[in-house]
């Protein structure tokens, strides 16, 4: 880690809170596909807790392996509605966060945590309702020795995540969305959303998923061939 990355950035623009109210009335599933399937941060981030979905605006940690002194730092920098992002400059899993650090964050009214290491104290996090999404769970903890950064951009599941942009977050993962995208993204999620209702009464009603979709001539296609049992088994 550089000179150049021990600093604290300050002042960074956030997208307005009720646009990110709005986004977070759609799930990250919606959202991805509506965008053209991009910002997914991948299956292994995972929610501590169940049935929570948030959507905030970007503040960011980069933090050194077991040591999570830019946390702290971060904590200063949140503001209501943010989400913290988390990312060690290289693979760690120890638990760099926990029922602390959770408390000095909700009192800024931040929205959740998404970490690309570990997190611990779980039972705790899920009493208390602060919502996070993490790579590892472990009792491990961490120093405060070590410069890192905050606000800057980081890495997390091959993704480059910026401070102000967006994070949505629910039961099926992380996405990350550029602050400028914010607007269509809500508005292609309004239109997805709309399309997969229609499908879903289509569907409720009998309709099957071959048809729906004409996924027949596909079938065709492919040489799929309907065969009777008894001729099957001959």
């Amino acid at each position: 880690m550089t000179a150049k990355t021990k600093v604290v950035v300050t002042g960074v623009p956030r997208p307005p809170l009720a646009q990110l109210d709005e986004l977070a009335g759609f799930g990250v599933a919606t959202a991805h596909e509506a965008l053209g399937r991009i910002g997914y941060l991948g299956p292994e981030l995972r929610p501590i807790q169940q049935g929570v979905r948030v959507a905030g605006s970007v503040v960011t940690a980069l933090v050194w392996p077991g040591d999570n002194l830019m946390i702290h730092a971060a904590v200063e920098q949140c503001a209501p509605g943010d989400i913290l992002v988390v990312a060690p400059s290289s693979p760690c899993t120890d638990g760099y966060f926990g029922e602390l650090l959770a408390t000095s964050l909700a009192s800024r009214s931040v929205r959740g945590l998404v970490i690309d290491a570990g997190v611990r104290d779980t039972a705790e996090l899920r009493e208390m309702g602060f919502p996070v999404w993490s790579r590892h769970v472990s009792a491990q903890g961490t120093v405060k020795a070590t410069a890192g950064a905050v606000n800057v951009p980081v890495v997390v599941g091959g993704q480059v995540v910026r401070p102000g942009s967006v994070i949505l977050a629910d039961d099926d993962g992380v996405m990350s969305i550029e602050a400028a995208d914010l607007p269509r993204a809500i508005e292609a999620s309004k239109a997805r959303e709309a399309k997969e209702q229609a499908t879903r009464e289509a569907l409720a009603g009998g309709q099957l998923g071959l048809d729906r979709y004409n996924l027949r001539p596909l079938l065709k296609e492919l040489g799929v061939e309907y065969v009777p049992y008894e001729e099957h088994h001959e």
